[in-house]
C-alpha cells in the first residue's frame, strides 16, 4: 500500500533532488519512513544534522558550491522558527532551496493531543512569506504533487530563493486511495535563461564602446567556467577596470592587470578612486549599486553613465531592507548579468575587434612580495594565514568556502569562479560551518579541497554542524581564527566610546570569548573532526594547512584553531601596506 508521504518523497526523486537534510520531528513521521523504507538507498539520500539553523545552512552551502537546490525539512512550526535566520540568509543571497515544512493536522477533529495543536499554525507559510520565493499547504495528494514542482521551479527561477511547502500531517500518514500519476519533470524545469537581442544590448554597447575610463562592478554571477571567461574578454575589450566584492564570491581572477585593489566587503579607498574616475559604469547585479556609487562618488567625480544589469527587482518588497536603495540606472537591462556578456562581446567586436583604452593605473599586485611582511613576534594574523594558504597551495584545487570579516583578500588570489564563494547573505551569525559543510558535499569527488575559515564567534554559533560531516564523511577543512572575540563590534564600541568620550578600555565588555577560553579542538573532538592542540605560532600555520589538507585529501573532516591577533594582519592593514 502507497501512503500520502511516498507520493511526497517519489516528488523529491522525480524533481532530481540528490539530498534531502532533515532535523527530525513527530510531524515527519510519515515523510522519514518514505524517505528511508520507500526509497530505500535511492536518490534522494537522507541527511541528518543535530539544528535546522544548520539543515539549512548546509543547503545553502550546497547551492552555492553546486547551483543545484537540496531539500530540507523542518519540523512544523517550531522547526521554521529555528530555522528563519538561514532561511533569511538563503533569500539575500539568493539561492535555490526546497523547503518542506509540516503541521500537525489541520482538521481540529483528529488532532492528536499536546503536540499537534502546538505544532499546528493557522497560517504557517506567513512567517516566511516575506522572504521566501513562494509557499504553499497543499491539502491532497495530487496538490502536493504541484505544489512540490512550483516550489522547486519558483526555487529555480533567477532571482533564485527558497520556497516552501507544508505539509498536513495526516496528509503523510493516511493511505493513498489510488496510484499517483507524476507529471513528466521536465514541466517542472525553470526556463532557459533569456539572452537579450541585439537591439536590447545596443544603447550600452554604444555607452560602453564611446567610455574612456569604463567600469565593470560584479556582483551576483554564476559559477560557470564559461561566463567567468566571456567577462574577462569583455573587460580586455573594453580596457575596463573591475571591481568585485568578498560578499558573493570570486567572479574575476584577481591577478588580472585590469582587477582593482582586493575586494571587500566595502569599497576600498583604491577602489572608490577608480570608481570616482569612472564614465561609464556597467553593473553585473552588484548588490548594493546606488549606495555604491555614492560612495564613488567624490567631489571631483566626472559624470557617468551607470548601466545595470539585473532580474532582482522581480522579488523586492517592503519588508525588509535586501533590495538596497534604488539603482536609479541610466540604462536598465532586466535580464541575468551573465545573459548580457555573450551580446555585448559581439556588438562590440563588430566594432572591429579590442577597444582602444587607455592603460589602466597600477593597482596593488598579489604577489608575495606585495603582501604585508609578517612580524616574528606574537600571534599570527589573518596575513599569516592566507600567506600560509598560498604557501601549502601548489597544484591543488581549494575552495574557501567562508572567510572572516576584514579578511585581507590581498593576501590569497582569486582564478577560478569556485576559488571563493562568499558570504551568507543576510549577515546571520552561525551560518558557516553549516554552508561551509554543504559546499564540501556538494565538491566532494570533484578534485577541489573545501576550507572553510571562520571567526570563533561564527563558528561557535552552531558548531553542532561538525556531527554531521562527521557521520556523513564529507572531506572538509574547518580553519578557525579565534581571537577569543566578536572583535568587530569591539571596534564598534572602541568608535563610540571614543565619540561620547567615554572610557574605551570598557570596549571589550559583552563581546569577549573568555574567562573561560572555549577548548575548540577538545569541541571538534566531541563531534567526530580530527584536530591538534591550538597554533599560536605563525611559523607553525603552514605545516599545520598542510596536514590539514592531506587529512582531507584522505577523506577525512579536520579542524585547526589559530589564535590570532586581530589588530594586526587585517583588510584594513593589508591596505594601509600598500
Amino acid at each position: 500500500m502507497a501512503w500520502g508521504s511516498d507520493a511526497a518523497a517519489e516528488m523529491l526523486r522525480h524533481l532530481g533532488i540528490d539530498y534531502v537534510c532533515v532535523n527530525p520531528g513527530s510531524s515527519f513521521r510519515g515523510l522519514h519512513d518514505s524517505l528511508v523504507n520507500y526509497l530505500g538507498n535511492e536518490r534522494p539520500h537522507m541527511l541528518l544534522a543535530l539544528h535546522e539553523e544548520s539543515v539549512v545552512a548546509i543547503a545553502h552551502g550546497y547551492a552555492k558550491a553546486s547551483g543545484k537546490p537540496m531539500a530540507v525539512v523542518l519540523h512544523s512550526n517550531v522547526g521554521l522558527m529555528h530555522g528563519m535566520m538561514a532561511v533569511f540568509n538563503a533569500w539575500c543571497d539568493r539561492v535555490p532551496i526546497l523547503m518542506l515544512g509540516a503541521t500537525g493536522a489541520v482538521d481540529t477533529a483528529v488532532r492528536r493531543n499536546w503536540i499537534d495543536w502546538m505544532h499546528t499554525a493557522r497560517d504557517q507559510g506567513a512567517m516566511v512569506r516575506h522572504f521566501v520565493k513562494w509557499d504553499d499547504q497543499p491539502h491532497s495528494p495530487e496538490a502536493t504533487i504541484e505544489a512540490m514542482g512550483r516550489a522547486y521551479n519558483r526555487a529555480c527561477t533567477a532571482p533564485c530563493g527558497p520556497s516552501y511547502v507544508i505539509l498536513d500531517r495526516r496528509l503523510q500518514e493516511d493511505a493513498l486511495p489510488a496510484p499517483l500519476t507524476l507529471p513528466p519533470a521536465a514541466r517542472f524545469v525553470p526556463a532557459p535563461r533569456l539572452v537579450p537581442a541585439a537591439e536590447t544590448v545596443a544603447p550600452a554597447a554604444e555607452r560602453l564602446a564611446k567610455a574612456q575610463r569604463p567600469v565593470i562592478l560584479i556582483g551576483r554571477v554564476s559559477r560557470s567556467s564559461a561566463d567567468w571567461a566571456l567577462r574577462v574578454r569583455l573587460a580586455e575589450l573594453l580596457g575596463a577596470r573591475v571591481i568585485t566584492d568578498l560578499r558573493t564570491g570570486a567572479s574575476f581572477p584577481t591577478e588580472h592587470p585590469l582587477h582593482g585593489a582586493p575586494p571587500d566587503l566595502f569599497l576600498t579607498g583604491p577602489n572608490r578612486k577608480i570608481l570616482a574616475e569612472a564614465d561609464v559604469v556597467l553593473s553585473l547585479d552588484w548588490t548594493d549599486i546606488a549606495d555604491v556609487m555614492r560612495a564613488g562618488a567624490g567631489e571631483a567625480a566626472a559624470p557617468r553613465t551607470l548601466i545595470h544589469v539585473s532580474v532582482d527587482h522581480h522579488v523586492h518588497n517592503g519588508w525588509s531592507g535586501d533590495h538596497q536603495r534604488f539603482s536609479g540606472a541610466d540604462i536598465q537591462l532586466a535580464v541575468e548579468p551573465d545573459a548580457v556578456l555573450a551580446p555585448l562581446i559581439a556588438a562590440l567586436e563588430a566594432r572591429g575587434g579590442a577597444l582602444v583604452a587607455p592603460t589602466p593605473a597600477p593597482t596593488p599586485a598579489l604577489a608575495a612580495a606585495s603582501r604585508p611582511p609578517r612580524v616574528p613576534e606574537g600571534l599570527p594574523t589573518l596575513a599569516d594565514i592566507g600567506e600560509a594558504l598560498c604557501e601549502v597551495k601548489g597544484k591543488r584545487a581549494l575552495c574557501l568556502a567562508r572567510v572572516p570579516l576584514n579578511w585581507p583578500a590581498g593576501a590569497y588570489p582569486f582564478r577560478d569562479p569556485l576559488d571563493y564563494l562568499g558570504y551568507d547573505g543576510g549577515g546571520g551569525v552561525g551560518s558557516g560551518p553549516g554552508m561551509t559543510i554543504g559546499a564540501a558535499l556538494a565538491l566532494r569527488n570533484s578534485g577541489r579541497l573545501t576550507i572553510g575559515l571562520m571567526g570563533d564567534g561564527e563558528f561557535l554559533g552552531a558548531p553542532s554542524a561538525l556531527w554531521s560531516a562527521a557521520h556523513y564523511k564529507i572531506p572538509v577543512l574547518f580553519v578557525i581564527a579565534n581571537n577569543r572575540s566578536y572583535y568587530t563590534d569591539e571596534v564598534q564600541q572602541e568608535a563610540v566610546a571614543h565619540h561620547r568620550d567615554r572610557p574605551a578600555e570598557n570596549k571589550w565588555i559583552g563581546q569577549r570569548i573568555d574567562e573561560p577560553a572555549i577548548d575548540i579542538p577538545g569541541l571538534a573532538a566531541d563531534f567526530g573532526i580530527a584536530s591538534e592542540p591550538q597554533i599560536t605560532d605563525p611559523a607553525q600555520i603552514a605545516a599545520a594547512l598542510e596536514r590539514g589538507l592531506r587529512a582531507v585529501e584522505a577523506g577525512e573532516s579536520y579542524l585547526l584553531d589559530i589564535r590570532i591577533d586581530s589588530t594586526r594582519g587585517s583588510s584594513l592593514d593589508w591596505l594601509n601596506h600598500h
